[in-house]
C-alpha cells in the first residue's frame, strides 16, 4: 500500500505523514530528505544553484528510486512534484494520491517569511501562494481525494486519510473536473463530505426512490445545515423525457439556486441522465453528484458524465456531456432492487468486463452465481471492475471521439429494440444483452469472431440470467430505428464488433450491410 500526500508549502504533510505512517503501521519518508540524500546539497540550495528544471528532474529521479525501493510506504511530496506528469500517472497507478489543501491566507501564516522556500523568494507568502494555486488547480484536483487541513486538528486529518486508504476511491482524472467513484456498502453517507461547501441541494429522485433512499439522504443533510429541497420525478424510464426535465428545471429555480448549488442524482440511470442534463443547462451549468441505486447505474450511466433524454426520434438524442463532481455507489442501495433490475444491470457489467480483457471476463465467470446471490463481495468486484474500466476510457477519450465508443458494443441493436418496443416496455440491460448476441453473430460473419468466444459471451448473459434469443426482437420496425442512432455519419455506422476478451473494435459498417446482416439473424 502506498499513500502519497500532495498539497502546496504550509499544507502540513510532512507532519501528516509521520502521522498517518504510524497510524497505519507503514514506514514514512519525506521526498526532500530523499533529494538531499542523492544531491548531497539542502534542497534549497540545489533550487537555487542549479535552477527549478534540474531540482524538478532530481525530483523525479528520486521519487522514482524511493518507489522502486518501497512497495509500502507513506510519502510526503514536495508542493511541486504533481506537476511532472510522468510522476503524477506513477502515483496515481500504484497508490493512493491525497491533497491535503487550506486558504491562502492560512498557507502564508504557516510558511512566513522563512528562508527555504525557493518559490516564495523575497515575494509577499500569500499573494505568491495564491498564484501558485491557481497556476497548479488541474494537478492539484488530479487526486483520490483532497482534504482541508485548515478545518479541524491532526488527530481529525488523520482519520480522515486513513478512511479514503479504507475507502480505496476510484478516480476519473480530468484535470479541475476529476472526480472520485467510491464503491463499498454506506458510503452514501460520505454524501456531505463531497457537499460541504454547497450553497444548496436539488436532491433529484423518483416516487419509487424517494421513500427508500432520496428522504434518507435529503435529510441527513437538512440535518447538517444544508439547504435542501427534493425534486420526485414518476418513475420508469417511459418518463425520460423533456417533461421531466422541465420539472426540475422550474423547481431548481423557484428554489433559488446559484453557481454554488448542487444537484444530487439518487436513484436509476433515468434519473441520473436527467439531473445531469438539468445541472448542466441550468444557470450554464452547476454541479451535479450522483448516488446510484441500481446496478446499471452504479456500473455505466453514473460514471462519464453523459447526460440526456429521450424524444420520439429515439434514446439519448439530446443531451450534454457534464461530469459529475462524485459517486457514491452504495452496494446497500442494491437490497431494494428487484431481481429483475439487478439482472439486467449485469449486462453493462459483461460489457465491460468483455472489453477489458482476460482476467476480467474469468472473474466474472468465477463469481457469477455469487453476484446473482447479492454476495457483496462479488458485487462490489464487478462493480469496481466496471467503473475502474470506464474511468480509464473516459479519461482517454471523453467525448466519444475514439476509444469511448467501445462502451457501445451491444448498444445499437439494443437502443432500437428499445425504442422499437416503446420505452419501458423492455429494460436497458435486456436490450443491450440481445444487442451483444446480435454483435457476436455480425462478429463471426465478419471473421472477427471464432464460434467458441462468441458461445463464451452468449454462456456468460445467461449463466447470470440475461436474455439472449435475440431473432423475435428484429423487426423491420427495429431495424428502421438503426438509422436513427448516434454514431451514424452519412450512410454507415461505427459499428462495435467483439472479438475475444479485451478485442474489441469499431468497424464503420453500411447501414444497409447491417440491416441485411442483422436480417439474417
Amino acid at each position: 500500500m502506498r499513500v502519497f500526500l500532495s498539497g502546496p508549502m504550509g499544507s502540513g504533510k510532512s507532519s501528516l505523514c509521520e502521522a498517518v505512517a504510524a497510524r497505519l503501521g507503514l514506514p514514512a519518508y519525506d521526498l526532500d530528505a530523499w533529494i538531499e540524500r542523492r544531491s548531497g546539497m539542502p534542497v534549497t540550495q540545489l533550487f537555487e544553484q542549479q535552477g527549478e528544471d534540474a531540482f524538478r528532474a532530481e525530483e523525479a529521479k528520486a521519487l522514482e528510486a524511493l518507489l522502486d525501493a518501497h512497495s509500502d510506504c507513506v510519502v510526503a511530496l514536495g508542493g511541486g512534484t504533481v506537476t511532472q506528469p510522468a510522476l503524477r500517472q506513477r502515483m496515481l497507478h500504484e497508490g493512493l494520491l491525497i491533497t491535503l489543501m487550506a486558504a491562502p491566507e492560512v498557507l502564508a501564516k504557516r510558511v512566513g517569511r522563512r528562508q527555504g522556500r525557493p518559490l516564495l523568494a523575497g515575494q509577499d507568502p500569500q499573494v505568491r501562494l495564491t498564484a501558485l494555486l491557481e497556476e497548479r488547480r488541474a494537478v492539484y484536483a488530479e487526486c483520490h481525494a483532497l482534504l482541508r487541513t485548515d478545518q479541524g486538528g491532526m488527530g481529525d486529518a488523520v482519520e480522515r486519510v486513513v478512511r479514503v486508504v479504507k475507502a480505496q476511491p476510484l478516480l476519473v482524472p480530468l484535470g479541475e473536473r476529476s472526480y472520485q467513484i467510491e464503491v463499498a456498502a454506506g458510503v452514501r453517507h460520505q454524501l456531505l463530505d463531497y457537499l460541504a461547501e454547497a450553497s444548496s441541494v436539488v436532491v433529484v429522485t423518483d416516487d419509487t426512490v424517494a421513500p427508500l433512499w432520496g428522504a434518507e439522504l435529503a435529510q441527513a443533510l437538512a440535518d447538517r445545515g444544508l439547504r435542501v429541497t427534493t425534486v420526485a420525478l414518476p418513475a420508469g424510464e417511459a418518463n425520460k423525457n423533456i417533461v421531466s426535465v422541465q420539472t426540475i428545471w422550474n423547481h431548481a429555480l423557484s428554489f433559488g439556486v446559484d453557481r454554488k448549488s448542487w444537484i444530487v442524482g439518487v436513484g436509476g440511470g433515468v434519473i441520473g441522465d436527467m439531473a445531469g442534463f438539468a445541472a448542466a443547462t441550468l444557470l450554464r451549468g452547476i454541479s451535479v453528484g450522483h448516488v446510484p441505486t441500481t446496478l446499471l447505474s452504479m456500473v455505466d450511466s453514473a460514471v462519464g458524465g453523459k447526460t440526456g433524454f429521450d424524444t420520439e426520434h429515439g434514446k439519448n438524442l439530446v443531451g450534454a456531456f457534464h461530469q459529475p463532481g462524485f459517486v457514491l455507489a452504495d452496494i446497500e442501495t442494491l437490497s431494494t432492487l428487484p431481481d429483475g433490475e439487478l439482472v439486467a444491470g449485469l449486462s453493462e457489467v459483461v460489457k465491460s468486463a468483455w472489453i477489458d480483457g482476460e482476467a476480467s471476463v474469468a472473474m466474472l465467470e468465477q463469481d457469477a452465481q455469487a453476484i446473482v446471490r447479492r454476495d457483496v463481495a462479488a458485487l462490489e468486484r464487478a462493480i469496481r471492475m466496471s467503473c475502474q474500466l470506464k474511468a480509464r476510457i473516459v479519461t482517454a477519450d471523453e467525448r466519444e471521439s475514439g476509444v469511448r465508443a467501445l462502451l457501445n458494443l451491444g448498444h445499437t441493436l439494443g437502443h432500437a429494440i428499445e425504442a422499437a418496443a416503446g420505452f419501458g416496455s423492455i429494460r436497458h440491460g435486456e436490450a443491450v444483452a440481445l444487442g451483444m448476441v446480435a454483435a457476436c453473430r455480425i462478429a463471426r460473419g465478419l471473421s472477427m469472431q471464432t464460434a467458441d468466444q462468441g458461445q463464451r459471451l452468449i454462456q456468460l448473459l445467461e449463466a447470470l440470467g440475461l436474455p439472449i434469443d435475440v431473432d423475435p426482437w428484429i423487426t423491420q420496425k427495429t431495424l428502421s430505428y438503426i438509422a436513427s442512432d448516434k454514431k451514424r455519419v452519412s450512410d454507415s455506422i461505427k459499428y462495435i464488433v467483439p472479438g475475444g476478451p479485451g478485442e474489441v473494435r469499431v468497424v464503420p459498417m453500411a447501414l444497409a450491410d447491417i440491416m441485411q446482416r442483422l436480417s439474417a439473424v
